[in-house]
């Protein structure tokens, strides 16, 4: 025992002597200080226990007998990705229709139009020479397929070409070819190792060099429209991409109608820079591979729209909006599943303890976000009395954590009405929330196809946990990146909103701001300007 105790202790300052080394283990980490209370806090951030009933009980059911984590585990784990017009995507939203069924929901799929509608299959590529060794490759979405058989090939790179006669010079060369048709990554270190641990004239000459080879490549397979056929008619047999993401493991999954003409697939950092170095330098490459995927041609696509009808103001209307459509590198967990059940869960908390608001709640759950908020534009157009009788909509889009942030946008008098609306609630809940002033549209999510017509939106912004880097697109966006304490407190605030907005007894502002912010473009907004919802596939390009 006294043995034991001594060789304890031993371990004990041997470890303690390591964890003091410089270099040794991880330094800590500071919080985001967006992560933590604002302080001094806002008028807004109550000091004492809210008063109103209601509110007290949307507090109780969202906090204590959540259902966000059950649903987002089965919609990720079970159903997964949500790829525009897909099968899956179908099957996805058969999935939420239920759902709402069960909660005594009434929701309907609602047509805007067509996509082409493609279905994933089983796809492997193995490096069989100079050496054997599975391949990190993952089929990009619209990708051609290799008719059921394995294919093999020799690997070559993409010649840079800066004329589209200089292509079609080269073309002849790819016959029986796996291409690369990217730029590889020098180092597939995380850029913070080279800052922490590098000489500057390291880093100096690394970056350097990688900025001058990425240029090279850059654009190239967009440059001529008929990329990936042309490849496919000199008889390529393959097109491989890599899309790192900053991390080890971590690349960016997309995809393009574009794709269909050959198998494609994303190849990750170190077995794509593999690759590319062996074939420079001759060493001869080859490829074996198979993939399966089906075309299934221009096929409608929906929204799925859940209700719960108002009582006094039926004609007036609380929109939860949420982006429903993923890409498909892993299941779509923070793009935007968080979203989607924060929506689904605040519905149902509504339906619990609110089951006949003044106003109608609508929750919006879009697809064909990703390929350029058609879904939500198709509805918004489709609509105009919902846009017309707008009291708020609220959206939220970037990933997992607790919300931090939301404003009026251009319409600055409803600053001070979410304040209100905070000021009612748990200060558990909005301690977090900084209320920005006045802003411009924006552009990236779906709340803009209402506040492009004047109308009332709102984004709630969330914390990031590297969402840029870590989860947004990735291979690596899967359920267990989902901060279930964040996304409860997501619903449960989303819940109060709704129901303060839909018992507000004086109606929202539409007064602009004066004068108007200027445009991406650097043009002045002028409202409505929505653009048109792309409703069918064909003239889509990415």
């Amino acid at each position: 025992m006294k043995r034991s105790i001594l060789v304890l202790s031993l371990l004990a300052a041997t470890t303690a002597a390591h964890a003091q080394r410089p270099g040794r283990g991880p330094a800590p980490i500071a919080p985001n200080p967006q992560s933590l209370p604002i302080s001094p806090a806002p008028e807004y951030v109550r000091t004492s226990a809210p008063i109103d009933a209601n509110i007290v009980k949307l507090w109780e059911e969202g906090m204590q007998r959540s259902k966000a984590a059950a649903y987002a585990q089965a919609l990720l784990d079970s159903v997964g990705p949500r790829l525009t017009g897909s099968p899956n995507m179908n099957r996805a939203q058969d999935w939420l229709l239920a759902t709402y069924k069960q909660m005594g929901v009434t929701a309907r799929k609602e047509r805007y139009g067509t996509w082409n509608s493609w279905k994933r299959g089983v796809a492997f590529a193995q490096i069989t020479a100079p050496r054997v060794k599975a391949l990190e490759a993952t089929m990009l979405s619209w990708s051609g397929n290799t008719a059921g058989k394995w294919v093999d090939g020799d690997v070559a790179v993409l010649a840079p070409y800066d004329s589209p006669e200089a292509f079609k010079a080269w073309l002849p060369s790819v016959k029986g070819k796996v291409v690369l048709a990217s730029a590889p990554r020098l180092s597939c270190r995380m850029p913070s190792q080279i800052a922490e641990f590098a000489t500057p004239a390291t880093a100096a000459a690394l970056d350097s060099a990688q900025r001058d080879l990425s240029a090279t490549y850059q654009g190239l397979t967009q440059r001529v429209p008929t990329f990936y056929a042309d490849l496919k008619a000199a008889g390529a047999v393959a097109v491989f991409e890599s899309n790192w993401s900053s991390y080890p493991g971590v690349d960016k999954i997309f995809g393009s109608p574009r794709n269909s003409a050959l198998p494609t697939f994303d190849v990750g950092c170190e077995d794509y820079g593999m690759l590319f170095r062996l074939a420079r330098n001759g060493q001869g490459p080859k490829v074996k591979l198979m993939a399966e995927s089906e075309f299934l041609g221009e096929q409608p696509v929906f929204n799925v729209i859940g209700e719960i009808k108002g009582s006094s103001k039926p004609n007036e209307y609380v929109v939860l909006s949420a982006h429903f459509d993923s890409w498909e590198g892993h299941s779509g967990a923070t793009d935007n599943a968080t979203g989607t059940v924060t929506m689904l869960e605040a519905l149902r908390i509504l339906k619990t303890v609110l089951p006949n608001p003044s106003r109608t709640i609508v929750v919006g759950h879009w697809s064909g976000e990703e390929q350029g908020l058609n879904g939500s534009g198709a509805f918004a157009a489709d609509h105009p009395e919902i846009v017309k009788g707008l009291q708020f909509a609220f959206n939220q889009d970037n990933g997992t954590g607790r919300i931090v942030g939301t404003g009026p946008s251009i319409l600055p008098e409803n600053g001070p009405r979410l304040a209100q609306y905070m000021a009612q609630m748990p200060n558990q809940l909005t301690q977090y929330i900084r209320l920005s002033g006045p802003s411009g549209i924006g552009g990236g999510s779906d709340h803009v196809s209402f506040l492009c017509y004047g109308a009332p939106a709102a984004s709630l912004g969330a914390l990031s946990w590297d969402y840029s880097n870590s989860t947004w697109h990735t291979n690596r966006d899967s359920f267990d990146k989902i901060i279930q304490d964040d996304l409860k407190h997501n619903a449960t605030l989303t819940a109060m909103f709704a129901y303060l907005a839909s018992e507000d007894p004086q109606p929202s502002s539409r007064t602009l701001m004066n004068p108007m912010p200027n445009g991406p473009n650097g043009q002045p907004i002028t409202v409505p300007n929505c653009g048109k919802a792309q409703r069918e596939s064909s003239g889509y390009r990415r």
